[in-house]
């Protein structure tokens, strides 16, 4: 089916003429009124272009070409509802994507080192995504007394991304009001099962007790902590 019908540039747009695509489908109706009905459906200017031919070589009135975009056409072949009208509409449909795989192909050493850089930060983005969807530490290998949650220098090993310690997750929390400047978290926080408070006692040398608030995160704070760094 190569070159079954010519592919012509129209306003910089790739189009069918659309005499040529009726003769191509073998269709019984008149040409007149063939076009009339199909492009019922269609928007001038957008779907297909109308060129008058002033000097009608045959006489009389003036000659109308129709110029239809390689969309348009593969809907009238379609609308043809016959095996001829599905060959036609296969073959525009390889005609684009030769056309796409051209256009993909690097044409210069330039180019093919633009290609490669790009697909080389593309691999990096998603190793980087990967690494954030995916801990290396299994929560439970970090748990701690609480038998349910982890300090949050084991979160921070646990969602091992690159530049979020400890000290910098907490910075983090308190930036984006998470954490109160003590590093507990707001109570709605709280609420949502994110995190827990865990009140600890020290007995100091002169007999006063000082009491430690440790911040503890759940599994859901942990997945929360990750969305919250990856919107970053």
């Amino acid at each position: 089916m190569n070159d079954l019908i010519k592919i012509e540039e129209n306003d910089g747009v790739q189009t069918v003429n659309a005499r040529d695509l009726w003769l191509a489908l073998e269709s019984k109706q008149q040409f007149a009124d063939w076009i009339r009905a199909r492009l019922e459906i269609f928007i001038e200017g957008s779907d297909y272009l109308i060129h008058k031919n002033m000097n009608n070589p045959e006489g009389g009135r003036p000659s109308v070409e129709y110029h239809l975009t390689i969309d348009t056409a593969k809907h009238i072949s379609m609308l043809e509802r016959n095996e001829r009208g599905m060959q036609i509409r296969q073959y525009f449909i390889e005609i684009e994507k030769k056309a796409r795989e051209l256009f993909s192909i690097p044409k210069t050493y330039a180019e093919a080192l633009q290609l490669a850089a790009n697909q080389a930060k593309e691999i990096e983005q998603k190793n980087e995504a990967l690494a954030i969807a995916a801990p290396k530490v299994d929560f439970f290998d970090a748990v701690t007394n609480s038998k349910d949650a982890i300090e949050m220098k084991d979160a921070a090993k646990v969602l091992n991304i690159p530049g979020y310690g400890r000290n910098n997750l907490f910075q983090f929390l308190r930036d984006n009001q998470v954490l109160m400047p003590n590093n507990t978290p707001m109570q709605s926080y709280i609420d949502r099962g994110y995190f827990r408070v865990i009140e600890q006692k020290f007995n100091k040398t002169d007999g006063d007790v000082c009491i430690y608030l440790k911040t503890v995160v759940y599994q859901k704070g942990l997945d929360f902590i990750r969305r919250l760094i990856a919107k970053k």
